[in-house]
């Protein structure tokens, strides 16, 4: 790991953070609240209807993602296989990313066991993640069960430079 490179999620939006299909006990904001890869584990997202999640993850500035890490503790089979990254989009829904594929899609990555199991870095085509201010992971598929968990997310990478915190912007009327 680059030695100005961290973790990312200093720079969250709490306000922005969402995921669809999350069962309502088990969250993506309850997830990322510790801020920290290895939470406790009973602070896990878990899938609701099928093994698909949308994590709509969105920073307070611009950054630059060149890692991720996903980490699966309980059943293997609940551990998420594929998965489809996209950045900057606003407002997606199942219907955009299902069928989308890379260069839609900024990366499209299989995930092995060892590293959801160990929560190994993913690496990035960080040329594709230079001006991130949001970024979109699709749980297309798990290894097997009904229900997707997640038991740890971070992110990598570096602040985008000589650019500020825009959280506290309000958009003007004209």
């Amino acid at each position: 790991m680059p030695e100005d490179e961290r973790s990312l999620l200093e720079f969250l939006d709490s306000s922005q953070l969402n995921c669809l299909n999350e069962e309502g006990e088990h969250t993506l904001k309850s997830l990322l609240s510790s801020k920290a890869v290895n939470t406790s584990s009973d602070t896990y997202l878990l899938s609701d209807v099928d093994e698909q999640l949308l994590l709509n993850v969105t920073f307070n500035q611009s950054v630059r993602v060149r890692s991720l890490i996903i980490k699966s503790n309980g059943n293997p089979e609940q551990a998420p296989k594929l998965i489809k990254l996209f950045i900057n989009k606003p407002a997606l829904g199942f219907e955009d990313v299902e069928d989308a594929s890379e260069p839609e899609a900024a990366q499209v990555i299989e995930l092995t066991e060892e590293q959801v199991k160990k929560g190994l870095p993913i690496p990035l085509r960080y040329v594709r993640f230079q001006a991130v201010s949001s970024l979109h992971i699709f749980v297309a598929t798990n290894n097997g069960d009904d229900a997707t968990r997640i038991d740890a997310l971070d992110v990598f990478g570096i602040p985008a430079a000589g650019v500020r915190d825009l959280s506290g912007l309000k958009k003007t009327e004209e």
